[in-house]
């Protein structure tokens, strides 16, 4: 057995609901799944830029709504709170985090760059949050207020760098 076959269960790639939970199976790679599920959801991020503001705000609500179900039936289904490859979680929080960011690659870069620090320092209070609030919406809640705070930065950057 390899290592991504340890680290995902089989359903992801039988269960259409692990599937996406697992982040169209980006979640099963062995080593950094949370990174590369944040890579996977960039694409995505191109195709939501398309979109007037309130249009990607509706994606964002509906994608986190999916996704407090989705991770909270994939969990339960496995017996894990939070099982690393369950990455849809970083799929919205990255969405967050370039929502009303200004559009190019240095952005995506710094927004994917941004998340991720988020995601993994976990400041307060996404810390106590992670360790406190159960369920789906535990899953899904730290990972927005990290993709929240990222985007709180890369507007702080682009109102600064405007006044030079």
């Amino acid at each position: 057995m390899t290592d991504s076959q340890e680290h995902a269960p089989a359903s992801v790639w039988r269960n259409p609901i692990h599937f996406l939970a697992f982040g169209f199976g980006s979640g099963a790679m062995p080593r950094a799944p949370g990174t590369w599920g944040t890579l996977a959801a960039l694409p995505f991020v191109l195709l939501w830029q398309q979109l007037p503001p309130w249009g990607y705000e509706i994606v964002l609500v509906l994608s986190t709504l999916l996704g407090i179900w989705l991770c909270h039936k994939t969990a339960a289904d496995l017996g894990v709170h939070d099982h690393g490859g369950i990455v849809w979680d970083e799929f919205v929080g990255l969405w967050i985090a370039l929502w009303l960011a200004p559009t190019g690659w240095l952005w995506l870069l710094a927004g994917f760059v941004l998340f991720r620090l988020f995601d993994i320092w976990k400041p307060w209070p996404i810390r106590w949050i992670d360790h406190h609030v159960g369920g789906g919406l535990g899953i899904m809640l730290d990972d927005i207020l990290a993709g929240f705070m990222a985007l709180a930065v890369l507007l702080l950057a682009e109102y600064l760098l405007a006044m030079v």
